[in-house]
């Protein structure tokens, strides 16, 4: 987890340079910066247009391009960033959906049920044309969409009844508006009753209703005592502008932001006396100011503040965000994240898809299950003040100009898919590059589907016919890899469903060392010792692997896992012969442990023995006494063999000692040693 959270703050880190790298090569190429101002004077009168469709202000009555530009510099300064974003939204004439009532309850879990939102709804009558054209109406639905207003048409053909209660006897055009300033508070419909029907009329009446539930302020005294008025309301939203309504954009913002955010109309146009303004630090219009208890933030002065409905979206839940918008954020980081396993799993290529589904699943899951008792714990009363000092925590960070940066690179990246998924494939394809170098020497990344598959199959079936280890007293010999056919035929016996599935990987951490002795042999002795022994070794090992059945390829594979990181003994190694590694010794235990003679009578040298290992000469599972130089391993009761000679003997599935039956993966208290055991004699 650590890993893709690591990787997922890197891709983050790249989109920030990224995004000042295309910064820096606009600048170098027009000479011009995103947040740099526009003059309107050397914009075209279309260019004009645009700006004020984006911002929602009417036109219709203007003629001059002298008049359009000043309305423009009424509404607020234009920067590069907002031209740029304009015309590209003009350009793309995206095709806008809007909804077709089935009836009723449709219209009603829609329209009349939504607390937050704006609907302009077509009502069409009986056996009556619609009032709005089909071009018109599509015109119409491409204009209001921009500031988030929702559009519909019901048909009273398919529910008649409820437009004659309605009193809908003729095709109109309806409009939802929140009627009060809650949050979740009552809805109220209201009818077009004007007689022309182009898009810029039913604008007009639309952006009017709108601005109808914004607060204006007319005077200065009216503003000095709302300015020191304590409500409700943390978090307000000034606009001072010589303006007749606030724009379109502002008004709907204020129905988004229901509850959380007060929107307020201060009308400038007809002030003699701005002394107010002066005090509170207005020396300019228009301009936006946002009041929270930490202070005042002019919006419009750091980079991504553009006049319009998306930036100052983006800017206000960052500011005063709710637990909705909290909840999808997590969810599209926690998604990321989980994506990154598709880059960071090595191998098959269908073992990368069922990793990578099985994380999303179990991402997912904890996500929703983690977010649960928090909104729990947000509705308990004794949480306000937590609730308050988290907000306070969120505006002293968002309005920073590192938080500018960051929302107006969320911008860009959000309105450019195509290059935010690319860099993410790219970003993916490097860290598998990267993952791949690291584990160039595991055996995994070159196994192919069907081995994978294969693979996935076997430890399917085994954990399915086998029952956890865990809650097993004691390890039971499995001979289930014996045969594939041995199937069917142990379905029959219940014995079969006893069978803990135990894995190898403890036989890793297994103590090991070197048998030596305290007296010194020749070199030539130990040489030819050494030649002979390599020579036993390497046939009886061929003889073990080839009769051994029970031996799966995993096990094999621990096997070799342990033995590949040490050297060949220089002196004697030792080895036992495969029919003596299946048999159980209980009868040679005393032999075992009480004969501490070597074959040339030398001392052992005890202290390179782990403290809590018993002293013996002897391995019980090959009866070979242990020669200078080989290697040992010893288990968590204390007894020592052969390393070759236990490994074999453990991945066989006998996971226990062969002298003590104990457990081989269960720790044992140390066993100490009041009196040396060389001292004793055997029994």
């Amino acid at each position: 987890m650590w890993l893709k959270l690591f990787f997922l703050l890197l891709y983050f880190l790249v989109l920030f340079v990224l995004a000042r790298f295309f910064e820096a090569i606009v600048w170098y190429e027009t000479g011009f910066f995103a947040t740099q101002l526009v003059d309107p004077v050397a914009l075209s009168f279309k260019k004009l247009k645009t700006i004020l469709e984006c911002r929602g202000l009417g036109y219709s009555g203007l003629l001059e391009k002298k008049d359009v530009r000043e309305l423009v510099e009424k509404s607020g300064d234009l920067m590069e960033g907002e031209l740029y974003s304009a015309l590209k939204e003009e350009e793309a004439s995206e095709s806008v959906s809007s909804t077709n009532f089935s009836g009723e309850m449709h219209f009603y879990e829609l329209v009349e049920d939504t607390k937050d939102g704006i609907w302009l709804v077509q009502v069409i009558a009986n056996d009556r044309s619609p009032l709005v054209g089909k071009i018109h109406w599509e015109k119409m639905v491409k204009k209001v969409s921009r500031f988030g207003i929702r559009t519909g048409t019901f048909n009273c053909s398919s529910d008649p009844r409820y437009c004659r209660r309605r009193g809908w006897v003729r095709s109109t055009l309806i409009m939802s508006v929140p009627q009060t300033s809650t949050s979740k508070g009552k809805v109220m419909l209201k009818e077009y009753s004007g007689r022309k029907i182009e898009a810029e009329h039913i604008f007009k009446w639309i952006t009017a209703h709108a601005a109808s539930r914004i607060k204006t302020i007319y005077n200065s005294e009216h503003l000095k005592e709302e300015w020191n008025k304590s409500d409700q309301y943390r978090v307000k939203i000034y606009l001072f502008a010589n303006l007749d309504q606030p724009p379109a954009f502002f008004s709907a913002l204020s129905v988004k932001f229901t509850g959380r955010v007060e929107f307020i109309f201060v009308n400038v146009e007809n002030w003699d006396n701005k002394s107010h303004m002066a005090e509170i630090g207005i020396y300019k219009t228009p301009c936006y100011i946002l009041r929270t208890p930490e202070g005042i933030y002019r919006y419009g002065n750091n980079t991504g503040e553009f006049i319009s409905l998306r930036a100052m979206d983006s800017f206000l839940r960052s500011i005063q965000p709710e637990v909705n918008d909290l909840f999808v954020l997590s969810l599209v980081l926690v998604n990321l994240m989980a994506w990154m396993d598709l880059f960071i799993t090595q191998g098959a290529t269908i073992k990368r898809f069922v990793v990578l589904i099985s994380t999303l699943g179990t991402y997912n899951s904890l996500l929703i299950i983690s977010w649960l008792p928090v909104l729990g714990f947000l509705q308990l009363p004794y949480l306000d003040s937590f609730y308050e000092y988290s907000l306070k925590l969120f505006r002293y960070s968002n309005t920073t100009t590192l938080a500018s940066w960051v929302r107006a690179d969320w911008m860009f990246y959000s309105s450019h898919p195509a290059l935010f998924l690319s860099t993410y494939l790219g970003h993916g394809l490097l860290v598998d590059y990267f993952e791949k170098k690291r584990r160039q020497n595991n055996d995994e990344i070159n196994a192919n589907n069907l081995e994978w598959l294969s693979s996935l199959w076997d430890w399917y079936t085994s954990y399915l016919f086998h029952p956890i280890a865990s809650f097993q007293h004691f390890p039971y010999e499995s001979d289930w890899d014996d045969e594939p056919d041995l199937f069917l035929e142990r379905l029959a016996f219940p014995d079969l469903w006893l069978r803990p599935l135990i894995p190898t990987d403890y036989i890793k951490s297994l103590p090991m060392w070197r048998f030596k002795c305290l007296g010194i042999h020749s070199e030539e002795e130990m040489l030819e010792a050494s030649q002979e022994s390599e020579s036993d070794s390497d046939s009886e090992s061929k003889d073990v692997l080839s009769g051994k059945k029970e031996v799966s390829e995993d096990e094999l594979s621990t096997i070799h896992t342990v033995s590949e990181g040490e050297s060949q003994c220089n002196a004697e190694i030792c080895s036992c012969a495969n029919k003596n590694c299946h048999n159980e010794p209980y009868e040679r235990k005393a032999r075992s442990y009480g004969s501490y003679s070597t074959t040339e009578d030398m001392e052992p040298d005890w202290s390179a023995w782990p403290s809590n290992m018993l002293h013996c000469t002897e391995c019980v599972v090959c009866l070979e006494n242990f020669e200078n130089g080989c290697l040992l391993m010893g288990l968590p009761c204390g007894h020592v063999f052969h390393q070759n000679c236990i490994v074999m003997w453990l991945a066989g599935g006998r996971h226990c000692c062969p002298v003590c039956r104990w457990a081989s993966y269960k720790k044992k208290q140390p066993y100490t040693h009041h009196q040396s055991l060389s001292n004793d004699t055997p029994s």
